[in-house]
């Protein structure tokens, strides 16, 4: 049984590796999607334009305003004239936020009475605006910090530290929930047009009058998946620590044996949909119809928090999700073996129950 097991996983492994296009896309495309997605899929506000309407003349109110256009957030300013402009400003999108100082500011704060500074920010950007809020209120604490150390009154102050990433870079947050998303893209690629391959070219019915079980075929096919997402997964993780500069802080003993059990899981599900699929075309499209709500619920665009309970619920049999929490946790938190395992073993149990679905449904349809 081995013997006709390995034979069928060299098989496999030769058809995908001599192939120029199919190590052509194994290789290069993942590596493409790490570096461009790294900085196109970012939540940070930056290159925001800035409208500044400032009805005071006096040097605390143009220091606050100068404040503002030096941030990095605001590569732009708009100097507004009156208030009528800045309706016109907000509805045209020609700026995220409007920066309003009265014309009592100036007085207030050399009497040391409350200073109020209005700020317009463009509601239907939430995210932006969300994110573009939170740095004017940076600038703003920095601002009566400058106060207080010249003698004048200001306002309490917030002092904010950021655990496991200082610099809030956010390359640290995106790169290695990344390195979780190709390598599911890849294994299931693989997985999923596996069988409808072999339906394309008319070996499926080679396979069947074969001495190899419904069992060994599958085993023959997910081997040599396996192997390559986990070397996928290795050129992943090279590239995210020596070439984008994210620290891995965790163990690596720990990250491979979980990615051994998550990809388990992903292949069951491209097992499934290659049986599914008669045509390669119908296999990538199935691979997709997975892919998208797969990502969504991992918790990488929003947090799983913030989604309704039922939601919640669903996200449960989302492999990805345990997989990004694990590998977020050993690139910069150094999580212990024990919460690694607590988000390992409902990925065993995915991965027991897509198997165990794919081997009934290859079963059946070899029937």
């Amino acid at each position: 049984m081995f013997s006709r097991i390995r034979a069928l996983i060299v098989k496999e492994l030769l058809a995908i590796l001599r192939d120029k296009k199919s190590r052509f896309v194994l290789i290069v495309p993942p590596l493409i999607q790490l570096f461009v997605f790294s900085f196109a899929a970012t939540q940070e506000a930056k290159n925001q334009t800035l409208a500044v309407l400032n009805l005071d003349e006096g040097k605390p109110a143009l220091t606050l305003e100068q404040d503002f256009a030096a941030a990095a957030t605001f590569s732009e300013v708009l100097h507004l004239r009156g208030a009528a402009e800045v309706k016109p400003v907000i509805d045209e999108q020609q700026a995220i936020a409007v920066l309003w100082i009265p014309e009592d500011f100036s007085r207030n704060i050399e009497h040391g009475r409350p200073a109020e500074v209005g700020f317009i920010l463009d509601g239907r950007k939430t995210n932006t605006a969300g994110i573009v809020q939170g740095y004017a209120q940076r600038i703003v604490n920095n601002y009566q910090a400058g106060l207080a150390a010249g003698g004048q009154s200001a306002g309490a102050q917030l002092v904010v530290r950021n655990w496991f990433n200082p610099n809030l870079d956010f390359k640290w947050y995106t790169v290695p929930s990344l390195v979780c998303i190709l390598t599911t893209l890849i294994s299931l690629l693989v997985t999923s047009l596996s069988v409808a391959r072999e339906r394309e070219m008319g070996t499926f019915d080679q396979l069947l009058v074969s001495p190899l079980h419904p069992l060994e075929i599958l085993v023959g096919k997910a081997v040599p998946a396996l192997i390559i997402a986990m070397i996928e997964g290795t050129f992943m993780v090279l590239a995210a620590v020596f070439l984008m500069r994210v620290p891995l802080n965790g163990s690596l003993p720990l990250l491979y044996a979980s990615m051994a059990v998550f990809l388990l899981a992903i292949i069951g599900v491209g097992l499934f949909i290659s049986s599914l699929s008669m045509t390669q075309q119908q296999a990538i499209l199935g691979a997709f119809v997975f892919m998208v709500p797969a990502i969504i619920l991992s918790g990488f665009a929003s947090p799983i928090e913030n989604m309704p309970p039922w939601l919640q619920a669903i996200t449960q049999g989302n492999p990805l999700r345990y997989f990004m929490t694990i590998v977020r946790g050993i690139f910069l938190k150094d999580i212990s073996a024990a919460l690694v395992w607590r988000q390992t073993w409902p990925m065993a149990i995915i991965a027991a129950v897509t198997l165990s679905t794919a081997t009934w449904l290859f079963k059946k349809r070899m029937e």
